[in-house]
């Protein structure tokens, strides 16, 4: 029987001591910084892209259902892998902490290779499907093709990161976000326009950029992150750790799954419009996630205290996290609710828009945002559940607030043949899923007692 090395127990450790406020803001920190730099190179490409042409506005707003599935098997591996390795420091099993991320990668790999199909073999039926302008499906083709085929970097990237983070190393992993996001940067306009490779280019420079960051990670975690050591025994699939890992991620994927399906079904409504609406559709997903992404560090950093100290059995610190980190979200919701309604046009003057596209797309940010706040909630409850292990619970959030919300309310409203009122089934949908999210926890708060 393989002997469990002890790490420091609740009386040592941050997560058990620490004071909440001070550790939601430490353990999110770093996690926050990492989604806003995926959320970057998203935005930073959009910019660039804008400026080749409408269609390769439209080509990367109908790629986002693949790129959002990319991303959310990405921190669904993570958010699975540090709650484990987080519940196994808090239990003093270094071990345990070391199969749960050479597990992790193991199944990175897995995905990767699946990307590499589709990027090889399904890329362009899913252009066909939703496009019939040659011009945006070219596009189109060439941008998912190679994010798809070269996928493996922002899947190593993320778990490396989290590693770090979860392990008290956070600044190395912010380090290591920054020197990709820079790189990607300063890629785009030598890529895209420089080399004249267009939107091929702005697909280069996020893969490069990305597997740059991920071997900083990966040497951050060698050189400086004692708690954890990697080897081949490590990457071996050992079902007592994929299992747990599957059960935290799982919830994760779905939700972000969920979104990808919705956002191809919205793609299609919106196309029934105008491909100028379909690329607002792309550009207010892209504006939302540099609000969104520190809510989802603050979903990772709750997942990560809550496991630890129900792990310590420290019931109190489980209740004042999910109480105070609701709090710091809301904060964050309504700060991108006042910004989206006080300056739209400041905002989608970066894209180089049309009149129709600049007009589709204030109404489509001044609306979109009233339900930021709700959906805050919905996100850091589901991480609550995610955290005891509730998979059920946290996916039934997501299927409210997606699949019986936003999607229906989406298509009926479609039917008035007027696509401003489209917009208000983003509130629709985030107010059904609030409700929902909220009886669970009060079930699952007493239940606790």
């Amino acid at each position: 029987m393989e002997r469990k090395e002890k790490t420091a127990g609740p009386a040592e450790n941050k997560l058990g001591i620490m004071g909440i406020w001070r550790l939601i803001v430490v353990m999110a920190l770093p996690v926050a910084a990492s989604m806003l730099v995926q959320a970057l190179y998203g935005v930073v490409d959009g910019i660039y892209i804008a400026r080749i042409s409408d269609s390769a506005v439209t080509a990367i707003s109908l790629a986002q259902p693949v790129q959002n599935l990319l991303i959310g098997f990405a921190t669904s591996m993570a958010v699975g892998v540090n709650a484990l390795l987080s519940r196994a420091l808090g239990s003093g099993d270094r071990q345990g902490a070391s199969r749960a991320l050479g597990n992790g990668l193991f199944m990175s790999l897995l995905v990767a290779l699946g990307f590499l199909l589709f990027g090889l073999f399904g890329v362009r039926s899913f252009y066909l499907v939703q496009s019939e302008q040659a011009e945006t499906i070219a596009n189109g083709i060439r941008y998912t093709g190679i994010c798809s085929i070269f996928s493996f970097g922002v899947l190593a990237e993320i778990l490396l990161e989290r590693s770090l983070q979860a392990s008290g190393r956070s600044i190395y992993s912010i380090i290591a976000q920054c020197i990709g996001a820079g790189t990607n940067t300063v890629l785009d306009p030598i890529l895209i326009f420089g080399a004249g490779m267009g939107i091929a280019g702005a697909a280069a420079a996020t893969v490069f950029s990305q597997w740059f960051a991920a071997g900083i990670a990966l040497f951050f975690n060698l050189r400086f992150n004692s708690d954890i050591r990697f080897g081949l025994r490590f990457l071996r699939p050992d079902i007592r750790t994929v299992r747990p890992i599957l059960a935290v991620g799982i919830p994760s994927l779905i939700m972000v799954g969920i979104n990808s399906v919705v956002n191809f079904a919205l793609n299609q409504i919106f196309q029934g419009f105008s491909e100028a609406a379909t690329g607002v559709v792309g550009i207010y997903y892209r504006l939302q996630s540099f609000f969104f992404m520190p809510i989802y560090g603050l979903n990772t950093a709750v997942i990560s205290i809550v496991a630890y100290n129900y792990g310590a059995g420290l019931r109190q610190r489980m209740r004042e996290s999910i109480r105070d980190t609701a709090i710091l979200a809301v904060g964050i919701a309504l700060l991108g609710m006042f910004v989206f309604l006080a300056c739209p046009r400041l905002l989608l003057g970066f894209f180089s828009p049309s009149e129709e596209f600049l007009r589709i797309g204030v109404t489509a940010l001044r609306i979109g945002c009233l339900g930021f706040g709700f959906a805050a909630l919905s996100i850091i409850f589901s991480g609550y559940f995610q955290a005891l292990g509730d998979g059920i619970s946290s996916s039934v959030v997501s299927l409210c607030r997606q699949v019986f919300g936003l999607l229906p309310a989406a298509w009926a409203l479609s039917l008035t043949g007027s696509v401003d009122r489209v917009w208000w089934a983003f509130l629709i949908a985030e107010i059904f899923g609030l409700i929902v999210a909220g009886l669970l926890l009060g079930r699952k708060m007493l239940r606790e007692q």
